[in-house]
């Protein structure tokens, strides 16, 4: 080479020296293109073939999916590249976590962290805190956790939610958490189970208690209006804590003050606290209930959607399927339990009171669409009681001669609890109309368990098995009520921006690897009222921050799960 740049003018042209020369620049400074052709980049997963779904409610793309330590990479194509897990996800979708709106998995991820029910399902973040949160917590509340606990049994060894959330994680947990602080927590703290409003001096403590669990990274506060001692809050303590999570980012998130005959009354009340405490406000598992008054939905989303066009923030959540579930505390009125459980149950002892439950309970059920019959019997404490899990409450009363309030009024007494049901309340066609909502994500309002163990004790709702499949394979695959790209938006990348999560709910560049892949085809919920222990099937593979809980069909054991806070690239 050297010869030639030194050649004579007139034997080499001035062009060809030029070329020459250049063409040696060119082989100094650039890698030997065989050697880069072979380099190749390594990452921990790869995600191959697969039809990605990215969050954002864009349609399906083929794309692979490279995640290096909790991390997404990139989503691209990626030809040379090596992983260390590499997954064919051919003929699946790829998509992110699913978030779980309302989860009650709480106590039950401290004996079982590995959440089979909802990990099974695509959940890879559980949010707790209707109304009640898992802290703050004093030495009387503590105390009264530990009584009332059923076959699931744990220590309470924390007083603040931020404790018991890393205390969880600490355990081993395969999804992350989040919650919000219960406004009923709060005022139990404060207030006990008193039916009166706080003095200006209680209201600034349940304030600080807020103010508090906000700082330590609390999604927002979240009332259960229907329950005693949360149905004694009057809205301006419901506004006065809804504006100290606003001062943080966080939200209002309420099961409302009513869902049958009062229902516009307190959609309205939810939409009010959000305009007077200028937070976002979501409610929970919409609904109507009672079949005189499923004609009120239609009223009830004019309202909101309305709200939404003057700029308020309010959304909702909802589980898929036509009953709830809670305890017989729901189907009686709030003053006979004013004063806690033990007070509750002291009434319920009373003959006259009994005589006056008598009349109100039947009238009460009349208004919220409830009977004997629509009333299923799930679990009790009381080991003689079990037996009659599985019956409706009116096979128990003509069972024992006596009418269904009078036998619901001595199941709690008997088992010292507020007993476990499912009420029949609620229209399929109301579920097809939100299901087609864009502002209505999706909660389970359960359990995350496990087909085994302490688990078996009792019934669950089906919900706790099938709530997220249900929506994919009911209601987007046979009967296409939304498309696959908008329910799986729903579930990851809304819920997510509702509640300023941190990188969460997308397949994105630098996004947490949160990841499901599943079978647009066959997921399918299979747990049903009589028999709810049964996993949905089709999702095939669940990552949490970069790391595998669910791979082929089986729970690996693996407990990456995370404590998620608003706001922050810091997830404890």
């Amino acid at each position: 080479m050297s010869y030639l740049l030194h050649m004579h003018r007139d034997v080499v042209p001035n062009t060809v020296r030029m070329s020459l020369f250049f063409g040696l620049i060119w082989f100094l400074i650039l890698p030997n293109p065989s050697e880069a052709t072979q380099k190749k980049v390594h990452y921990d997963v790869l995600i191959r073939n697969g039809t990605v779904y990215d969050g954002s409610g864009s349609a399906g793309i083929r794309a692979d999916v490279a995640i290096r330590g909790d991390k997404i990479v990139d989503v691209g194509s990626f030809p040379g590249s090596t992983a260390t897990v590499e997954v064919d996800a051919s003929g699946l979708a790829v998509a992110p976590g699913f978030i779980n709106m309302l989860s009650w998995a709480a106590d039950t991820l401290l004996v079982d962290g590995r959440s089979q029910s909802d990990v099974r399902q695509g959940v890879t973040l559980e949010i707790f805190g209707e109304g009640h949160s898992m802290g703050p917590l004093n030495k009387a509340m503590q105390s009264e956790m530990l009584e009332q606990q059923g076959d699931v049994k744990f220590d309470v060894q924390w007083t603040k939610l931020s404790e018991f959330l890393n205390l969880l994680v600490r355990k081993g947990v395969s999804p992350n958490v989040a919650s919000f602080v219960g406004a009923t927590t709060v005022r139990i703290y404060v207030l006990g189970y008193a039916d009166r409003e706080p003095t200006v001096k209680e209201l600034e403590k349940m304030k600080d208690l807020v103010r508090e669990a906000m700082k330590e990274g609390a999604l927002g506060v979240g009332s259960s209006l229907i329950y005693a001692p949360a149905s004694f809050a009057q809205t301006d303590e419901l506004i006065e804590l809804a504006k100290i999570a606003g001062q943080y980012g966080g939200i209002y998130i309420s099961h409302i003050r009513g869902e049958a005959s009062t229902l516009l009354d307190a959609v309205d009340e939810l939409i009010y606290i959000a305009q007077e405490a200028k937070v976002p406000a979501e409610i929970y598992h919409l609904k109507a209930a009672g079949a005189g008054n499923w004609n009120k939905l239609d009223e009830v989303i004019k309202t909101i959607e309305a709200a939404r066009k003057e700029g308020l923030k309010i959304t909702a959540d909802m589980y898929t399927y036509p009953a709830s579930s809670t305890g017989l505390d729901a189907a009686m009125p709030t003053w006979v339990q004013e004063g806690g459980q033990k007070a509750w149950i002291a009434r319920l002892k009373d003959p006259k009171i009994r005589a006056r439950l008598n009349q109100e309970i039947p009238e009460e059920w009349k208004n919220s669409g409830r009977t004997g019959e629509k009333i299923l019997l799930i679990s009790f404490n009381n080991p003689k009681l079990k037996p009659l899990i599985g019956k409706t409450l009116a096979q128990v009363a003509k069972e024992r001669g006596k009418s269904a309030a009078e036998t619901a009024m001595d199941l709690v007494v008997e088992d010292n609890s507020r007993v476990g049901v499912v009420y029949f309340t609620i229209s399929e066609e109301n579920i097809k109309k939100e299901v087609v909502l864009p502002w209505v994500s999706f909660g389970s309002d359960a359990d995350s368990i496990a087909t085994e163990g302490i688990f078996l004790e009792s019934n669950v709702h089906p919900r706790a098995y099938g709530n997220f499949a249900r929506l994919l394979g009911k209601y987007v695959r046979e009967e296409k009520l939304v498309s696959l790209q908008e329910a799986i938006r729903r579930l990851t990348s809304f819920p997510a921006n509702n509640l300023h999560l941190d990188r969460r709910g997308m397949l994105k560049k630098d996004y947490f690897a949160d990841v499901v892949i599943f079978d647009p085809a066959t997921i399918t919920d299979h747990a049903t009222y009589d028999h709810p222990h049964q996993y949905s099937t089709g999702v095939r593979d669940v990552f949490v921050n970069g790391i595998a809980v669910l791979r082929n069909n089986e729970h690996t054991g693996k407990m990456p799960g995370r404590v998620l806070r608003p706001n922050t690239s810091k997830d404890h």
